[in-house]
């Protein structure tokens, strides 16, 4: 029960942050200086869309290992590439790219598991941060190229 309370707290703690850092104006500031990377993953949008805002807010969440606090903020990331899908029955290459990886979740800073090794007694719960960024940045670059692979496959089979 004490590690579900701490849990929750951590959740309310960050999703209250990033509230706040939306109507504070950073995360316009952020999808700005991640516009070059994230135009790389996802072509199809412009630089003042607001979809890149939640985009980029979920990332910033997952690279500072937040993961359970990235999950509304993936969800309303999700809800806003819904609206440029032309096939609303069928998920758009932007969105099946985005959830590979939001499930890869490359983090620089593994928070919540670093969390837990303290409480459970680790006597240096950061020692997992090199192999933490190797496996997660391995992770990302293979579900990225995949879904982009797979998205063009599908292209091809479907001309």
């Amino acid at each position: 029960m004490s590690l579900l309370l701490r849990l929750v707290a951590m959740l309310c703690l960050w999703g209250g942050i990033m509230e706040i850092a939306e109507q504070a104006g950073v995360t316009k500031a952020l999808s700005r200086l991640m516009y070059p990377v994230i135009k790389l993953i996802f072509p199809r949008l412009k630089k003042e869309n607001y979809i890149l805002e939640a985009i980029s807010m979920n990332i910033t969440a997952n690279v500072l290992g937040l993961g359970n606090a990235s999950t509304p903020l993936g969800l309303e990331a999700m809800k806003r590439l819904q609206t440029i899908n032309t096939n609303t029955s069928v998920a758009s290459d932007e969105m099946i790219v985005f959830v590979v990886m939001n499930t890869a979740a490359m983090h620089i800073i593994p928070t919540t598991v670093a969390t837990l090794r303290g409480q459970y007694g680790s006597s240096n719960p950061m020692e997992i941060m090199p192999a933490s960024i190797l496996t997660s940045f391995c992770a990302l670059t293979v579900a990225i190229t995949t879904a982009k692979l797979g998205n063009r496959l599908l292209k091809g089979k479907q001309k």
